[in-house]
């Protein structure tokens, strides 16, 4: 649940949705406190890390 005022509008999902996005450095920060990293890894408020879970990678295709 969003924390900050004024609350953030209701979106009909439980999902946090971005206040601060800076794809030049690769993070987002959620309306929950949370960052996320373009690599799938989070810091949370509670300062836990998620790791990325990245899937396996496949073939890479290079163009001639």
């Amino acid at each position: 649940m969003c924390a900050h005022q004024p609350s953030c509008p209701r979106t009909g999902t439980p999902t946090p949705h971005v206040v601060a996005a800076h794809p030049e450095q690769g993070w987002n920060l959620l309306c929950d406190g949370s960052v996320v990293f373009d690599d799938t890894g989070e810091l949370l408020p509670d300062g836990r890390v998620v790791a990325p879970h990245r899937g396996p990678a496949g073939r890479l295709v290079a163009a001639a």
